[in-house]
């Protein structure tokens, strides 16, 4: 007769030890994200790193190859794995822009560049062990790039296409040994600076705690890096022109800023106030080019036939050439010392072209078009990448909007500046940064975690797509 009292009783402790146990045996981990500050130093030399080693290719000798290494100076969220029996700890980024596993060996010498070979061990992931997994062990890391890096290695969550010596990821070798209840893997990275948790990466689904609303979900376009296509860009209100037709855009854990054409970059840094290296080449096109370049427009000359047609830029498909026919153009040009047909002037035109159209739909008059091409000019981002700005001036600043599977994705200049230290030592940074990739590819936009900051973000494995919900 007190059956169902005792059966009761059992439930009640049957709940109680499920909530007990670790996330993992429901196929769901977690694992915590630690952040570090980011300063002004580590994104300039973040900036000079991808300037000097943008898409390294693997080259390879008698025994050794070249691990392509990404700018990781810039990098602020990072966990912990183990390796091995007993298990040795191991700081990581979990990086969807790379898919390899790779620590320091203990024979490491600091040079440029960073010598590997595979090995294998288990590897635990939170609390599960992936048995039998290929991890290339540094046995040269580049000096700069992991001195002043708070963390030993990284955890690569792209795809296979762009593994070294076609590895197979750690994400791959927990799918297939039924380590996780779904093929998703989902971001929360914790903006608050105060928080003492980073965030959190979920291994197997998402947490419903770490954002409202629904996901907006896209497809993967191209598989290697998590690509995705993007639409327009506001500043403010208004459109930049630039990906109106379509963008692609790499979803990268492992990248701090948001990185897009020098075009787009350019409009964002006058729009905020950001100043960065005045372009002599750009000066050069609006004073000589820039009555031109309007009269062609308002003719109704497609955009992108008005520098052919000032003879700035000639392409036959693959590359700059010359047709051999001096124009009325080319003449002036050589009696000023000016050489056209160069690729910097072609992409100068290029670029005042597209900020003469947007000004030309905003219904402006030629003086003020021209005129606020030559301030964009002095807002071009500087060599180093960096553009500093005064700190007092982020309450005037505008939104500006990504879409994103037709959907707006604002975010606002709280949430894209950075700032660094202190009372009056302190600097704010600019959270966007030139980023310039040529057709067919290109353009590209990187989306760093100043955005993944605002948005939770689902890696949908199975399904081969992207997810962006606010974040919490």
């Amino acid at each position: 007769m007190y059956w169902h009292k005792y059966l009761v009783v059992g439930l009640y402790l049957w709940a109680l030890i499920c909530s007990l146990l670790p996330d993992s045996s429901n196929g769901l981990m977690r694992i915590k994200l630690r952040k570090r500050d980011l300063d002004l130093e580590s994104i300039k030399a973040a900036a000079k790193f991808e300037r000097e080693h943008k898409y390294l290719g693997s080259s390879s000798s008698s025994d050794e190859d070249i691990v392509p290494l990404k700018n990781y100076l810039d990098a602020q969220y990072f966990g912990e794995i183990s390796i091995g029996s007993p298990p040795q700890n191991f700081t990581v980024i979990f990086d969807t822009g790379s898919s390899n596993l790779w620590v320091p060996s203990a024979k490491c010498y600091f040079s440029i560049a960073c010598y590997f070979h595979s090995r294998q061990d288990n590897v635990q992931v939170g609390d599960v062990v992936v048995k039998d997994q290929v991890f290339i062990e540094a046995t040269r890391e580049g000096s700069l790039t992991f001195l002043v890096a708070k963390f030993d290695g990284i955890f690569g969550l792209g795809f296979q296409e762009i593994s070294v010596a076609n590895v197979t990821p750690v994400w791959y070798n927990m799918v297939q040994q039924d380590l996780v209840s779904e093929e998703v893997f989902s971001f929360w990275f914790n903006r608050d600076p105060s928080a003492k948790m980073g965030g959190e990466l979920v291994l197997g689904g998402v947490d419903k705690n770490h954002y409202k609303g629904k996901h907006t979900y896209v497809p993967v376009t191209k598989k290697g890096y998590w690509q995705i296509e993007m639409g327009d860009i506001l500043v403010g209100n208004q459109s930049t022109g630039v990906c109106e037709g379509g963008c692609g855009a790499i979803v990268d854990s492992g990248t701090s800023l948001l990185a897009g054409p020098t075009t787009i970059v350019a409009e964002i840094n006058h729009a905020i106030g950001a100043k960065g290296v005045v372009s002599t080449e750009c000066k050069l096109v609006v004073s000589q080019y820039g009555d031109i370049i309007w009269n062609l427009l308002i003719s109704g000359v497609r955009p992108d036939k008005v520098c052919a047609q000032l003879g700035l830029c000639l392409f036959n498909g693959a590359e700059y050439v010359s047709t051999g026919i001096e124009t009325m153009v080319d003449k002036e040009n050589r009696e000023e010392g000016v050489s056209a047909k160069d690729p910097a002037l072609c992409t100068v035109c290029e670029m005042a072209v597209i900020w003469a159209q947007n000004q030309l739909k905003q219904k402006g008059t030629k003086e003020k078009v021209i005129h606020y091409i030559n301030e964009l000019c002095e807002s071009l981002p500087s060599p180093a990448g960096e553009s500093v700005i005064n700190c007092n001036s982020i309450s005037n600043m505008p939104n500006i909007t990504f879409t994103i599977g037709g959907k707006s994705f604002p975010i606002t200049p709280e949430q894209y500046i950075l700032k660094t230290g202190e009372g009056i030592s302190s600097v704010c940074i600019s959270g966007f940064s030139a980023f310039d990739v040529p057709p067919p590819t290109g353009p590209l936009w990187i989306l760093g975690d100043v955005f993944m900051g605002v948005y939770h973000t689902v890696f949908d494995y199975g399904d081969l797509k992207v997810g962006f919900a606010e974040a919490v």
